[in-house]
């Protein structure tokens, strides 16, 4: 019986070395019995239409999309393939679809991915929430967005860019119009932030060693809930930072977990084998670690 042809998926950043995704998806592929593989590929800022180009030329199955292209991706597929009302609502793209036709669908699963992520480490939704976010980029935008979809009380948005934090709220005003809605400088944060439920930390403050915490120890409190995208290091200094306080805390290793979950959906329509992909990403972390 002759094999057949194995499928190839990819994640594409800059840098992207970090990335804990190709033991989550080789480990679903195994799981399920799949003759697939997951790489990594760095891919250089301005270069995303072109390798979504060759990679559909060579008959990829599927794609995600991390810092700093998510919103390149975006207008590109906006531009010249579809995309999902997800996507088109978030204006950032982190799942690409290589569809029998040859077109491409450009998806988010960030958002739906947090908001599991959310659920699963605090038994907790957005929903009647005061929320901070530290970080206007794709992904902090995806968040921001979920959670004024989901019912937040009120969002501030805080971001070094002035610019990209002033996108951000012109989208949170128009997709949820009467929300309470603010821009912070990152000192006005740091006094903001002990009023607010829940604090979101979208930037890549954090992966460094010797990176400090954005917020410092007054910023946190009892009762608050505090969400890192990092998940290498697993405790980044504003994580450690908060728990000392009394904060409840989680890293971002659940949101890469059920965001990644999806995309394998996306892909071949199979159920992802969820406890598969947790042991990897665990496994892999506690070796890089």
């Amino acid at each position: 019986m002759k094999k057949s042809a194995c499928a190839s998926y990819a994640l594409l950043g800059h840098p992207v070395g970090h990335s804990l995704s190709p033991a989550m998806h080789n480990a679903a592929f195994k799981a399920l019995g799949l003759n697939a593989n997951y790489a990594l590929l760095d891919v250089q800022p301005g270069d995303i239409p072109r390798t979504l180009e060759d990679l559909r030329a060579k008959k990829f199955g599927g794609a995600n999309v991390t810092l700093p292209h998510k919103e390149a991706a975006y207008r590109f597929l906006a531009a010249k393939h579809a995309l999902s009302d997800t996507a088109q609502l978030l204006h950032s793209v982190n799942t690409v679809v290589f569809r029998p036709d040859g077109s491409l669908l450009g998806d988010n699963t960030d958002a739906p991915g947090f908001l599991d992520a959310l659920k699963e480490s605090f038994r907790a939704s957005p929903r009647g929430k005061h929320i901070l976010l530290l970080g206007c980029g794709g992904a902090g935008r995806a968040l921001a967005l979920a959670c004024a979809m989901e019912g937040a009380d009120s969002i501030l948005v805080a971001d070094v860019n002035l610019a990209t934090r002033r996108r951000l709220l012109l989208a949170l005003r128009k997709a949820a119009p009467g929300l309470p809605v603010a821009g912070v400088s990152l000192d006005r944060a740091r006094t903001a932030a002990r009023d607010c439920d829940l604090i979101i930390q979208a930037t890549p403050v954090g992966m460094k060693p010797g990176d400090p915490s954005l917020l410092p120890p007054e910023a946190f409190r009892k009762g608050q809930f505090v969400f890192d995208l990092i998940y290498i290091p697993a405790v980044t200094p504003l994580l450690a930072t908060a728990k000392a306080a009394g904060a409840r805390t989680a890293n971002g290793l659940g949101m890469l977990l059920h965001q990644g979950a999806r995309a394998f959906h996306r892909w071949t329509g199979r159920k992802p084998p969820v406890p598969a992909m947790r042991a990897a990403l665990e496994k892999a972390l506690k070796a890089r670690s």
